[in-house]
């Protein structure tokens, strides 16, 4: 048992994770750093980035670089950064996303449709293009994207979205046979509700005169009758990053209190 519960440890890796001031993000980049793992924090905000370094810095090795999910640029100097700052790469959370704009497909225009895939899906391979040397360089490694249940599902008004969840796992599972052979894994996965700042800017958008009634009607179709937390999604990813996951390769991992199994 002593020798699985180490195998969940991340002591001596190094770990990427995009997205890093947000609900989800900073949740990881926590719990890897509890776990053991060196962390760079990649995020568009400096204001958010600073005050996310500020309250994990007591954790453990942390720093911070600033890219947007879909400047290739500012991305690859993040990487160059975390090699020279720690000396390698082991995990890329490939976390950066947006729920864009909510509107049925007649009515959205090509620049909204456009920025939502940017960042959802342009955004996850740059990530991956660009770590893929570093991670074979140390012999193999675990990426994960976050995708959503809108990776296997359809939902009214959100069709940007559903299709930029979609293709993430469509990347991550060509991502997964091109690179399982050099020992990197890749996986995603399919938060459902989640209660944080984006789904609050869902059901606002969606129900904008009574957002909580929508909240109660999600949460009547999902079989715990409650929507997850930042940390739980955390915990999952942290296992698909650590070596207790060794075969998982390939997969959407869901994780949203049974929503999809209706």
């Amino acid at each position: 048992m002593t020798g699985q519960m180490n195998r969940q440890r991340l002591d001596g890796k190094v770990a990427i994770v995009t997205g890093a001031a947000g609900g989800i993000g900073g949740a990881t980049a926590k719990l890897f750093l509890e776990l053991g793992a060196k962390v760079m924090l990649v995020a568009r905000s400096a204001d958010k980035l600073a005050a996310t370094l500020d309250r994990l810095k007591p954790l453990g090795d942390v720093a911070g670089s600033i890219a947007d999910a879909a400047d290739e640029a500012a991305f690859a100097s993040g990487v160059a950064a975390t090699i020279e700052q720690f000396g390698g790469l082991d995990i890329l959370v490939a976390n950066a996303g947006t729920e864009g704009a909510l509107k049925p497909v007649e009515m959205l225009s090509v620049d909204e449709f456009e920025e939502t895939m940017r960042t959802n899906v342009t955004g996850v391979w740059l990530s991956m293009k660009h770590c893929v040397a570093p991670l074979k360089a140390r012999g193999g490694g675990s990426i994960i994207a976050l995708s959503s249940i809108a990776g296997c599902i359809g939902f009214p008004a959100m069709a940007p979205y559903i299709a930029s969840k979609h293709a993430v796992y469509g990347l991550v599972k060509t991502a997964a046979l091109e690179l399982g052979p050099s020992n990197i894994r890749v996986n995603a996965v399919g938060p459902g509700p989640i209660d944080n700042r984006m789904i609050d800017s869902l059901q606002k958008q969606l129900a904008p005169d009574d957002p909580t009634a929508l909240r109660s009607g999600i949460e009547a179709g999902i079989a715990m009758r409650r929507y997850g937390t930042n940390e739980e999604v955390a915990h999952l990813i942290a296992f698909l990053a650590s070596d207790a996951s060794s075969y998982c390769n390939g997969s959407i991992y869901m994780i949203d209190g049974g929503y999809v199994a209706a």
